[in-house]
């Protein structure tokens, strides 16, 4: 399948891609979330013009291609810009087959447990609490994650004291049968993080994110060393070689990877079949309901070394008021703790028409 137009649709916070085959075939994908207007510059300028004109069959191949013609640019934004081609290129395939992504991935349509993932800081451990039991009750989930510590604190908190206080509040009044998730967002030094994961171990949390900075893997390693607790991360890393030395060094329990940062779900494969022969789980990190909590939950329903849950923010508009009005139906709708990938073809989404109609449009086109 040749690749004949690059489309983006974007504003600052959220851009989709829309790609066009010779053949006529569409499929719609998402290059990452923040500072998505400079990701679609970086796709139309350094990503479309190594893949117009060419055969998408091996999309692993073509994106390596794109990556040693940009050698140059090894980082995140090159990533998150391949990340729109790759997703838009699954989501054709899928239609073409008349299979959600999930089937082409050798999984199926179907339910997958989901953790409330909390975002803020600035909220009391009570109040914290209380958000989390309504959803509870309302939703059915029963697994929760909050944060510890601030975000790249240098071991300080948000304020005084919270962490210790969070950490036995969130137990007490979630009682002791849910599953209890804390992110750290690469605030401690090891000591530090050892400190807060022998709390956690005392009060029974079971996944510990990001202790450490998280470009400093030894000392990731020596937290996870130290501890019980599955201690997690890999969510900023767009690397493969980095990927490769993570898991070979076992610096985490569990690995995290966005498939939008990191290049796409081709790409996100390969970290995948990495994690699986060193008998690592993968619990993807998806952080907000833009397309990217949808390419985790088709990915989560294929592969064999799936961690136990979904993450899924409970963040709204006074948030992220830049979530609102994506889609022309909801795709993230959670009934008894859990979200379903349907067995609609592609991604099975509809962009809202409006939202298109308000953003900033580029194309990119191969000419003969």
């Amino acid at each position: 399948m040749t690749l004949k137009r690059i489309e983006s649709f974007t504003n600052e916070f959220v851009g989709f891609v829309r790609v066009t085959m010779e053949d006529g075939s569409q499929g719609w994908g998402q290059v990452s979330t923040y500072h998505s207007d400079i990701t679609c510059q970086v796709l139309h300028r350094q990503v479309a013009p190594w893949v117009l004109g060419q055969d998408t069959t091996d999309l692993d191949d073509l994106l390596d291609i794109v990556t040693e013609r940009e050698h140059k640019f090894p980082g995140s934004y090159l990533r998150r810009a391949m990340a729109g081609l790759d997703t838009a290129i699954w989501d054709m395939r899928g239609k073409q087959a008349g299979k959600p992504v999930a089937a082409l991935l050798g999984g199926s349509a179907g339910s997958i447990r989901a953790y409330a993932s909390s975002m803020k800081r600035d909220i009391t451990p009570k109040d914290e609490a209380e958000r989390l039991k309504r959803l509870q009750g309302d939703k059915g989930f029963d697994a929760f994650k909050v944060r510890a510590g601030a975000e790249v604190g240098r071991n300080q908190d948000e304020w005084p004291g919270r962490t210790e206080e969070i950490i036995p509040t969130m137990r007490r009044e979630m009682g002791e049968a849910a599953a209890l998730l804390i992110d750290a967002n690469s605030c401690y030094s090891p000591d530090r993080a050892i400190e807060v994961g022998h709390l956690l171990q005392e009060h029974g949390f079971g996944h510990f994110e990001e202790p450490c900075p998280y470009w400093e893997l030894e000392q990731t390693k020596e937290v996870t060393d130290a501890l019980e607790i599955d201690v997690t991360g890999g969510e900023q890393d767009c690397d493969l070689p980095t990927w490769r030395h993570m898991i070979n060094m076992r610096a985490v329990d569990i690995v995290q990877p966005d498939i939008l940062y990191l290049g796409g779900i081709s790409r996100t494969l390969r970290v995948c079949r990495m994690a699986a022969e060193a008998g690592l789980p993968v619990t993807p990190h998806c952080a907000n309901l833009s397309l990217v909590t949808l390419f985790t939950m088709h990915l989560l329903r294929a592969i064999p070394n799936a961690g136990k849950y979904l993450e899924f923010s409970i963040e709204g508009a006074d948030y992220y008021p830049w979530q609102d009005g994506l889609f022309v139906e909801d795709p993230f709708v959670i009934e008894a703790g859990c979200a379903t990938v349907s067995d609609a073809p592609g991604w099975g989404i509809e962009v809202s028409p409006e939202w298109l109609a308000q953003a900033h449009y580029q194309v990119s086109e191969h000419t003969h």
